[in-house]
């Protein structure tokens, strides 16, 4: 697949988690309002075309749980790769992680944390949509929030300002 095709990066913050006692971080699990949130994450990107073909979700439990349960509201299961440098990752790592996508891979979606998701939402957004920039600059990146970020070139070239904010949703908003 040519370098010049259209990409998207879709970034979704795991559900709402629970903070039971003595769990560690890494294990804890989603709270009732993270399994109804998610499901409608899901399906908001069905409803919006937005099924990618690689998702790399973080090896924690709440985000693990949160893919399950989108994942189930799609069209198709797309391939998935647990990934532990999702679970924690600052900005710098995330870019790492999605210059190393495979460049057969059109539409790639991660699945993580803040304020990780939230910093690589903004720092790839140079433009933006209608009112979506206004949007996350506003509400911020809570849980359950997806981003949809486009860009042109190979996945070595994401770094800060290259893509188009094409779209943010957020439960409850």
């Amino acid at each position: 697949m040519s370098v010049d095709v259209p990409r998207r990066i879709v970034i979704l913050r795991h559900a709402k988690a629970d903070w039971p006692p003595q769990v560690a971080d890494h294990d804890r699990p989603l709270a009732e309002r993270g399994r109804k949130d998610a499901p409608e994450a899901g399906r908001w990107l069905a409803a919006s075309g937005i099924v990618p073909e690689l998702t790399l979700c973080s090896t924690a439990s709440r985000t693990r749980e949160t893919w399950k349960l989108v994942a189930h509201e799609l069209p198709k299961r797309p391939r998935t790769v647990y990934e532990e440098r999702l679970y924690e990752a600052v900005l710098g790592q995330l870019i790492e992680v999605v210059n190393e996508a495979p460049d057969d891979v059109r539409d790639l979606m991660l699945v993580g944390h803040n304020p990780g998701m939230h910093a690589l939402a903004d720092a790839l957004a140079g433009e933006a949509e209608g009112d979506a920039r206004t949007r996350l600059d506003r509400i911020g990146f809570p849980t359950s929030a997806i981003a949809v970020i486009s860009f042109t070139g190979s996945w070595k070239s994401v770094e800060h300002g290259v893509g188009r904010l094409e779209a943010y949703w957020a439960p409850h908003e």
